[in-house]
């Protein structure tokens, strides 16, 4: 079942669609670089017991282009008014919000500026910092991430070419990497320059204090993006959650290991159902 999108809609701004029959609500939201399409290996298991609403941020997949303005997107809190958006016009409430990678933060953020909307967040691969400061290992150093961001600017392409298999892991199945470098290349360089300055240059750690919703955090054994030591950091710092490390590896989960992502997920709302 698709949405029915109203004209200069929210919902065809972001390209809103939404699946299942169930009662509850389960709301994916993707990482840096995706778009809706990546969460295709897991919606099926929760479609006869949730409705299941995805979405693209304005700037990436099958969203409306012409929507982004760089001001708005230029830190995280531009993509957090996309999913309070999409929430105040679908009228959706205790929402169940998963979150891939940056999208982690996205929804902690959301959840403090409008927890009415929220009754549980799932977390994959979410970071609050990604650059090492002190004793706090976020795996880059600034440098690293200001070389990453310079070759984007010089060689989109080869910058796609590189991370996607990197970011992905599991050399054993290529495909899948190959499928994160055409996520990457179909996105706009100059778009996701400024996603990806919002998000490897943001530091949410001051906020994690502030969290009131029940939340699972799914980190995994191998991670060039969210070490472990970033789980161990959210199992401290983030109140409300616990911590599952996974079996997985690689920082897409949901594409590489979705039944281990199913299983834990169902565990987790199972539990706190």
């Amino acid at each position: 079942m698709l949405v029915q999108n109203q004209p200069n809609s929210i919902s065809i701004r972001n390209n809103v669609k939404i699946l299942g029959s169930g009662t509850r609500t389960l709301l994916f939201a993707n990482g840096f670089g995706c778009d809706q399409n990546m969460w295709r290996y897991v919606t099926p298991a929760f479609e006869s017991d949730y409705r299941i609403i995805l979405f693209d941020y304005v700037g990436s997949g099958k969203s409306d282009i012409s929507a982004y303005i760089a001001e708005r997107y230029a830190t995280l809190q531009g993509y957090v008014k996309d999913v309070l958006e999409i929430c105040e016009e679908l009228q959706l409430h205790d929402v169940i919000f998963v979150g891939h990678s940056v999208s982690g933060m996205v929804g902690l953020l959301a959840g403090i500026e409008q927890p009415k909307y929220f009754s549980k967040m799932i977390m994959i691969g979410p970071s609050p910092c990604y650059v090492n400061e002190g004793a706090y290992v976020g795996g880059f150093e600034r440098k690293d991430i200001e070389g990453l961001l310079e070759m984007m600017d010089k060689n989109y392409i080869g910058w796609a070419n590189f991370l996607g298999p990197n970011v992905m892991a599991n050399a054993n199945r290529p495909h899948l990497g190959e499928e994160l470098t055409q996520s990457f290349c179909s996105t706009d360089p100059v778009i996701a320059k400024n996603f990806a300055e919002a998000t490897f240059l943001s530091d949410n750690r001051q906020d994690l204090k502030f969290n009131t919703i029940e939340t699972l955090v799914l980190q995994c054994a191998e991670d060039m993006i969210a070490p472990l030591e970033i789980g161990e950091y959210l199992a401290k710092s983030l109140p409300h959650s616990s911590l599952k490390v996974m079996k997985a590896t690689g920082h897409c989960p949901h594409m590489s290991h979705p039944d281990e992502v199913i299983e834990l997920m169902k565990e987790f709302l199972r539990l706190k159902s």
